[in-house]
């Protein structure tokens, strides 16, 4: 065996451990939409109660991501990477006592520290994978692992649609049964989290994974104040706040939307447009990445992000079959807009990039926002058919921002 080949044997084990991680966090995001059908029923909450789910978990995100960031640059990606996997099983084993409690509170509390280790794992998991092997074959690296991201959103749709929705209503369970719902999927996610942290810490890892990365790290103050004065950078972190927000609101309402505007429909049956919204998902990622060899990334982006704004406005205006329709593939036009927000933003940043990612990740935060605003939206009209037209104006931001740098270099 040549030394190239013993140098991509020793990779072996750390690239798995670590492209597994993408699925695990696509698992959380994606249980939280069936979470709020449940809690909603649960707890006897209204809509904007109910999207408060998103509000705690995204908000975990904003909190963290700079912090994630500063930990990474003094003590490794590795010991990010098993911050981040403590936290995320910590927050999953606490809905065992939530459920028991009876507490929405405490749900949101754990939810808040899940997404707290989810910061840990996305600032850190990208650049990791990227130092794990050739320069050269980086971006296959990333693009393969993050094909991983929807088949855990798609898991953990399936999951919740098998183990906590039920066709009863809360009517029908006593509540206590119903919160208890919950328990066991969360229970083996938290399990299979920590032991997941044993097998990174236990593996071989290269130094570059390992030692503190002072010199290329993120976290001088210099460069965080240099972005804040770059409106071109501005302009990615305000669009991937609104497309984040636009999203994880549409996902978040899905199975509501169903049930509203298809009365009758069982919640599984309704979860299932959600399942099919993922796919159409995972799909349009690999239909776009094929595009952007024939047409400039930033093109796409306004095409993708013009068509899922008139899909979402034509399930706030229409309704029914066709609205349910509608969202669903405005998902396979949402697929290829985070990533190519983020790579617009960062593009010419040098070595501010890291400082960068970190800001973008806290763009996340719209996911917090944008799904209360629809709750509060759906509240005042008393459906949320309407509330739609939220993340179809927040689409028209993501579409001003590739329109606006298609003239202009990074």
């Amino acid at each position: 065996m040549n030394r190239t080949e013993t140098t991509r044997a020793s990779l072996a084990v750390p690239i798995v451990l670590i492209v597994a991680l993408f699925f695990l966090w696509g698992v959380a995001n994606n249980l939280n939409d069936v979470l709020i059908s449940h809690f909603k029923g649960l707890f006897s909450l209204g809509d904007f109660g109910a999207g408060l789910v998103q509000s705690a978990f995204y908000l975990g995100y904003f909190c963290l991501a700079i912090p994630a960031a500063l930990f990474m640059r003094s003590y490794g990606y590795r010991a990010a990477v098993l911050l981040g996997l403590i936290l995320y099983g910590a927050g999953a084993l606490l809905f065992w006592p939530a459920a028991s409690a009876l507490s929405y509170p405490a749900f949101l509390a754990a939810l808040f520290i899940i997404a707290s280790g989810l910061a840990f794992l996305e600032t850190s998991a990208n650049p990791l994978i990227a130092r794990l092997g050739s320069p050269e074959t980086a971006s296959r690296r990333l693009n393969f692992a993050q094909a991983f991201n929807p088949l855990g959103s798609i898991t953990g749709v399936l999951v919740g649609r098998a183990f906590i929705l039920s066709d009863s209503t809360v009517e029908q369970l006593d509540r206590t049964q119903a919160a208890a719902a919950v328990q066991m999927p969360y229970l083996f996610i938290g399990i299979g989290v920590l032991v997941w942290a044993v097998l990174i810490r236990l593996a071989k890892f290269p130094p570059i994974a390992t030692q503190p990365d002072v010199e290329e790290g993120v976290g001088a103050a210099s460069d965080f104040a240099w972005l804040l004065r770059s409106p071109r950078f501005l302009m990615g972190v305000l669009a991937q706040f609104f497309y984040v927000g636009a999203q994880v609101g549409v996902w978040s309402f899905l199975i509501r939307y169903v049930e509203t505007v298809l009365p009758g429909t069982p919640a599984t049956t309704a979860a299932g447009y959600l399942t099919a919204s993922l796919i159409a998902f995972l799909v349009g990622r690999f239909v776009g990445v094929a595009l952007m060899g024939r047409v400039r990334p930033l093109l796409l982006l306004a095409i993708f992000a013009m068509a899922a704004a008139i899909l979402c406005a034509i399930a706030g205006v229409v309704g029914g079959m066709t609205g349910v329709l509608a969202l669903v593939g405005s998902s396979f036009f949402m697929s290829i807009l985070y990533p190519t927000i983020f790579a617009e933003a960062v593009d010419g940043l040098g070595p501010r990039t890291k400082a960068g990612s970190a800001l973008l990740v806290m763009a996340i935060v719209g996911g917090a926002v944008f799904p209360a605003v629809m709750g509060l939206v759906s509240d005042a009209g008393g459906s949320i058919v309407g509330a739609m037209l939220v993340p179809a104006a927040c689409f028209l931001v993501v579409l001003a921002f590739g329109l606006f740098h298609l003239r202009r270099p990074a």
